[in-house]
């Protein structure tokens, strides 16, 4: 099953260090079979803050996902961009087929 990296970014600073991370990224993606999802283009945004930014980048799996993540060649730049902007980053698998909303509750127990 796929994995998604996510991250909302607002408040960014499009400086040179951003630039440099946007030029860097791509190549930190490809040995681990990621591709951008969501980046960029047009977002309407109906929560949180005003200028926030949805990145959702897919791979494989959940393992190719952290192993992007923990990879040297994205540690190296990753500063580049949390310097820069405030964001959440999130790595979550894949919630399988035919999901329905309520299966998050299956096993956990529900306070009265």
């Amino acid at each position: 099953m796929p994995a998604y990296a996510t991250a909302i970014l607002w408040n960014v600073d499009l400086n040179n260090e951003i630039v440099e991370y946007l030029e860097r990224i791509d190549g930190t993606l490809a040995p681990f079979g990621g591709k951008f999802i969501v980046h960029g283009a047009a977002q309407q945004v109906f929560e949180g803050p005003a200028d926030a930014n949805l990145i959702v980048i897919e791979f494989p799996d959940f393992e190719a996902a952290q192993g992007w993540h923990d990879s040297a060649d994205y540690q190296a730049i990753v500063r580049l961009r949390t310097d820069n902007c405030a964001s959440i980053g999130i790595l979550a698998p894949h919630c399988g087929e035919n999901h329905v909303a309520t299966d998050v509750l299956k096993g956990v127990a529900i306070d009265s």
